[in-house]
């Protein structure tokens, strides 16, 4: 498959970030029966703006100045504009790899400046708590170009690479704590071996580390809440949106020019509508549930979204696509922009077909022009091949982009 022709090159190295301390601000179901995307080498899926201001210039080609605040449900970048988000997953330093897979075929730089060519302006980067304290990486072929500059690098020390080399092509960078372990998604911010304490513990080292790196935008707190986690339920050991709190407050006390993201549950929560939603897709309570941070405009929602090829849910066959997919999604997350809640990043999208036949690429297709219209911030999952029931934009050899499944993502990337 022909690669098609990049866009014009983005690569601007980012200046210093000078940030002006904010006052604090006192702030006042049916789960799916499987989990989400997998890929073939074990990973998942599947107000008024601040007085932060930054020396970092403005980037071009139309791509966000950071840092990012929020504003009702809009993103406002360092320039006052308001920006949607246009990113991409790239997963595995959340496996057991400890690094961004594919570096076994390639050179990460070409993969970063693909990605940013693209038109992809920010990569949403998994990560567990055990590979962030771990000191070795694999799944590296150090004869590839760049890449031999991560030999005998830590993990915490191939993520700067990687930080820093989206940097140098202009991309933001979004970090989500995928897994506490690297085997599986846990249903709260606890368990497999780790504690509350060292989930917090990690955000506030890799919030510290990153808190001077212009375009490290924020953190995506968990990864897909689901099972045992509730929202609005006040018991500490399960409410969701209470442990949010508590790691947004640790996350904002090292960066406070940081965005604080906030996934869903997949349980029934108070005021419920729809009959079930996916891992970390239930934000229905978000609105009479605020997440409350003591900085103000931090706050963005996150729910992840799939169609048939992950699970045939009932609801892709109870009558009209298009009407039941778009009550949905207003009802689900659409609401928090309709009412000018908060503003709404669909972490996880994607499936294999992109068709206007099967149902699953009728499903992706109205998907993408449903965000289109409403101008949501997404980050695609995934640019990985290896997702075992999304495939990736990339193909096997981890070098040729899947023309079709792009060209369905550029009807967001050219908006």
């Amino acid at each position: 498959m022909a690669h098609p022709s990049p866009r014009s090159p983005r690569r601007r190295a980012w200046r210093a970030l000078v940030v002006v301390p904010l006052a604090a601000i006192a702030a006042a179901c049916v789960a799916p029966p499987l989990p989400p995307p997998g890929s073939s080498t074990t990973t998942s899926s599947t107000a008024a703006t601040s007085s932060t201001t930054s020396t970092a210039p403005p980037i071009g080609d139309g791509r966000p100045t950071p840092p990012l605040v929020t504003d009702g449900a809009d993103l406002v970048d360092a320039q006052g504009e308001t920006v949607t988000l246009r990113g991409i997953n790239w997963f595995g330093f959340e496996t057991e790899t400890h690094l961004v897979h594919g570096l076994w075929a390639r050179d990460y730089r070409a993969m970063l400046a693909q990605i940013a060519d693209l038109g992809y302006d920010t990569i949403r980067l998994p990560w567990s708590v055990q590979a962030i304290r771990s000191s070795s990486i694999s799944g590296l072929n150090t004869s590839l170009g760049a890449n031999a500059q991560l030999a005998g690098k830590t993990p915490l020390q191939a993520m700067d690479a990687i930080i820093d080399g989206a940097a140098d092509e202009g991309l933001l960078v979004l970090l989500d704590n995928h897994r506490l372990n690297d085997a599986s998604i846990p249903e709260l911010w606890y368990g497999d071996g780790y504690t509350e304490q060292d989930w917090l513990d990690s955000w506030r080292l890799l919030a510290d580390r990153y808190a001077d790196r212009p375009n490290v935008i924020g953190a995506d707190l968990k990864n897909e809440p689901h099972g045992a986690a509730t929202w609005g339920s006040g018991n500490l050991t399960t409410d969701w949106r209470l442990a949010a709190e508590r790691a947004g407050e640790v996350v904002l006390s090292e960066a406070p020019h940081w965005l604080i993201v906030v996934e869903g549950v997949s349980g029934t929560v108070p005021g419920q509508q729809l009959s079930g939603h996916w891992w970390g897709g239930n934000l229905e309570a978000a609105g009479a549930y605020p997440v409350r941070l003591s900085i103000p405009h931090r706050v963005v929602y996150s729910p992840h979204e799939y169609g048939p090829g992950v699970y045939d849910q009932a609801w892709f066959h109870t009558g009209d696509l298009t009407a039941t997919m778009h009550d949905r999604w207003e009802k689900g997350f659409g609401y928090l922009q309709t009412q000018d809640i908060a503003p709404v990043l669909v972490g996880e999208f994607g499936g294999k077909s992109v068709d206007t036949t099967s149902l699953e690429g009728r499903w992706q297709n109205l998907f993408v022009d449903w965000l289109d219209a409403r101008e949501l911030s997404f980050t695609y999952w995934t640019w990985n091949p290896n997702s075992s029931d999304t495939g990736g934009v990339l193909t096997d050899d981890w070098t040729t982009v899947r023309a079709d499944k792009q060209a369905m993502l550029d009807r967001l990337l050219d908006g």
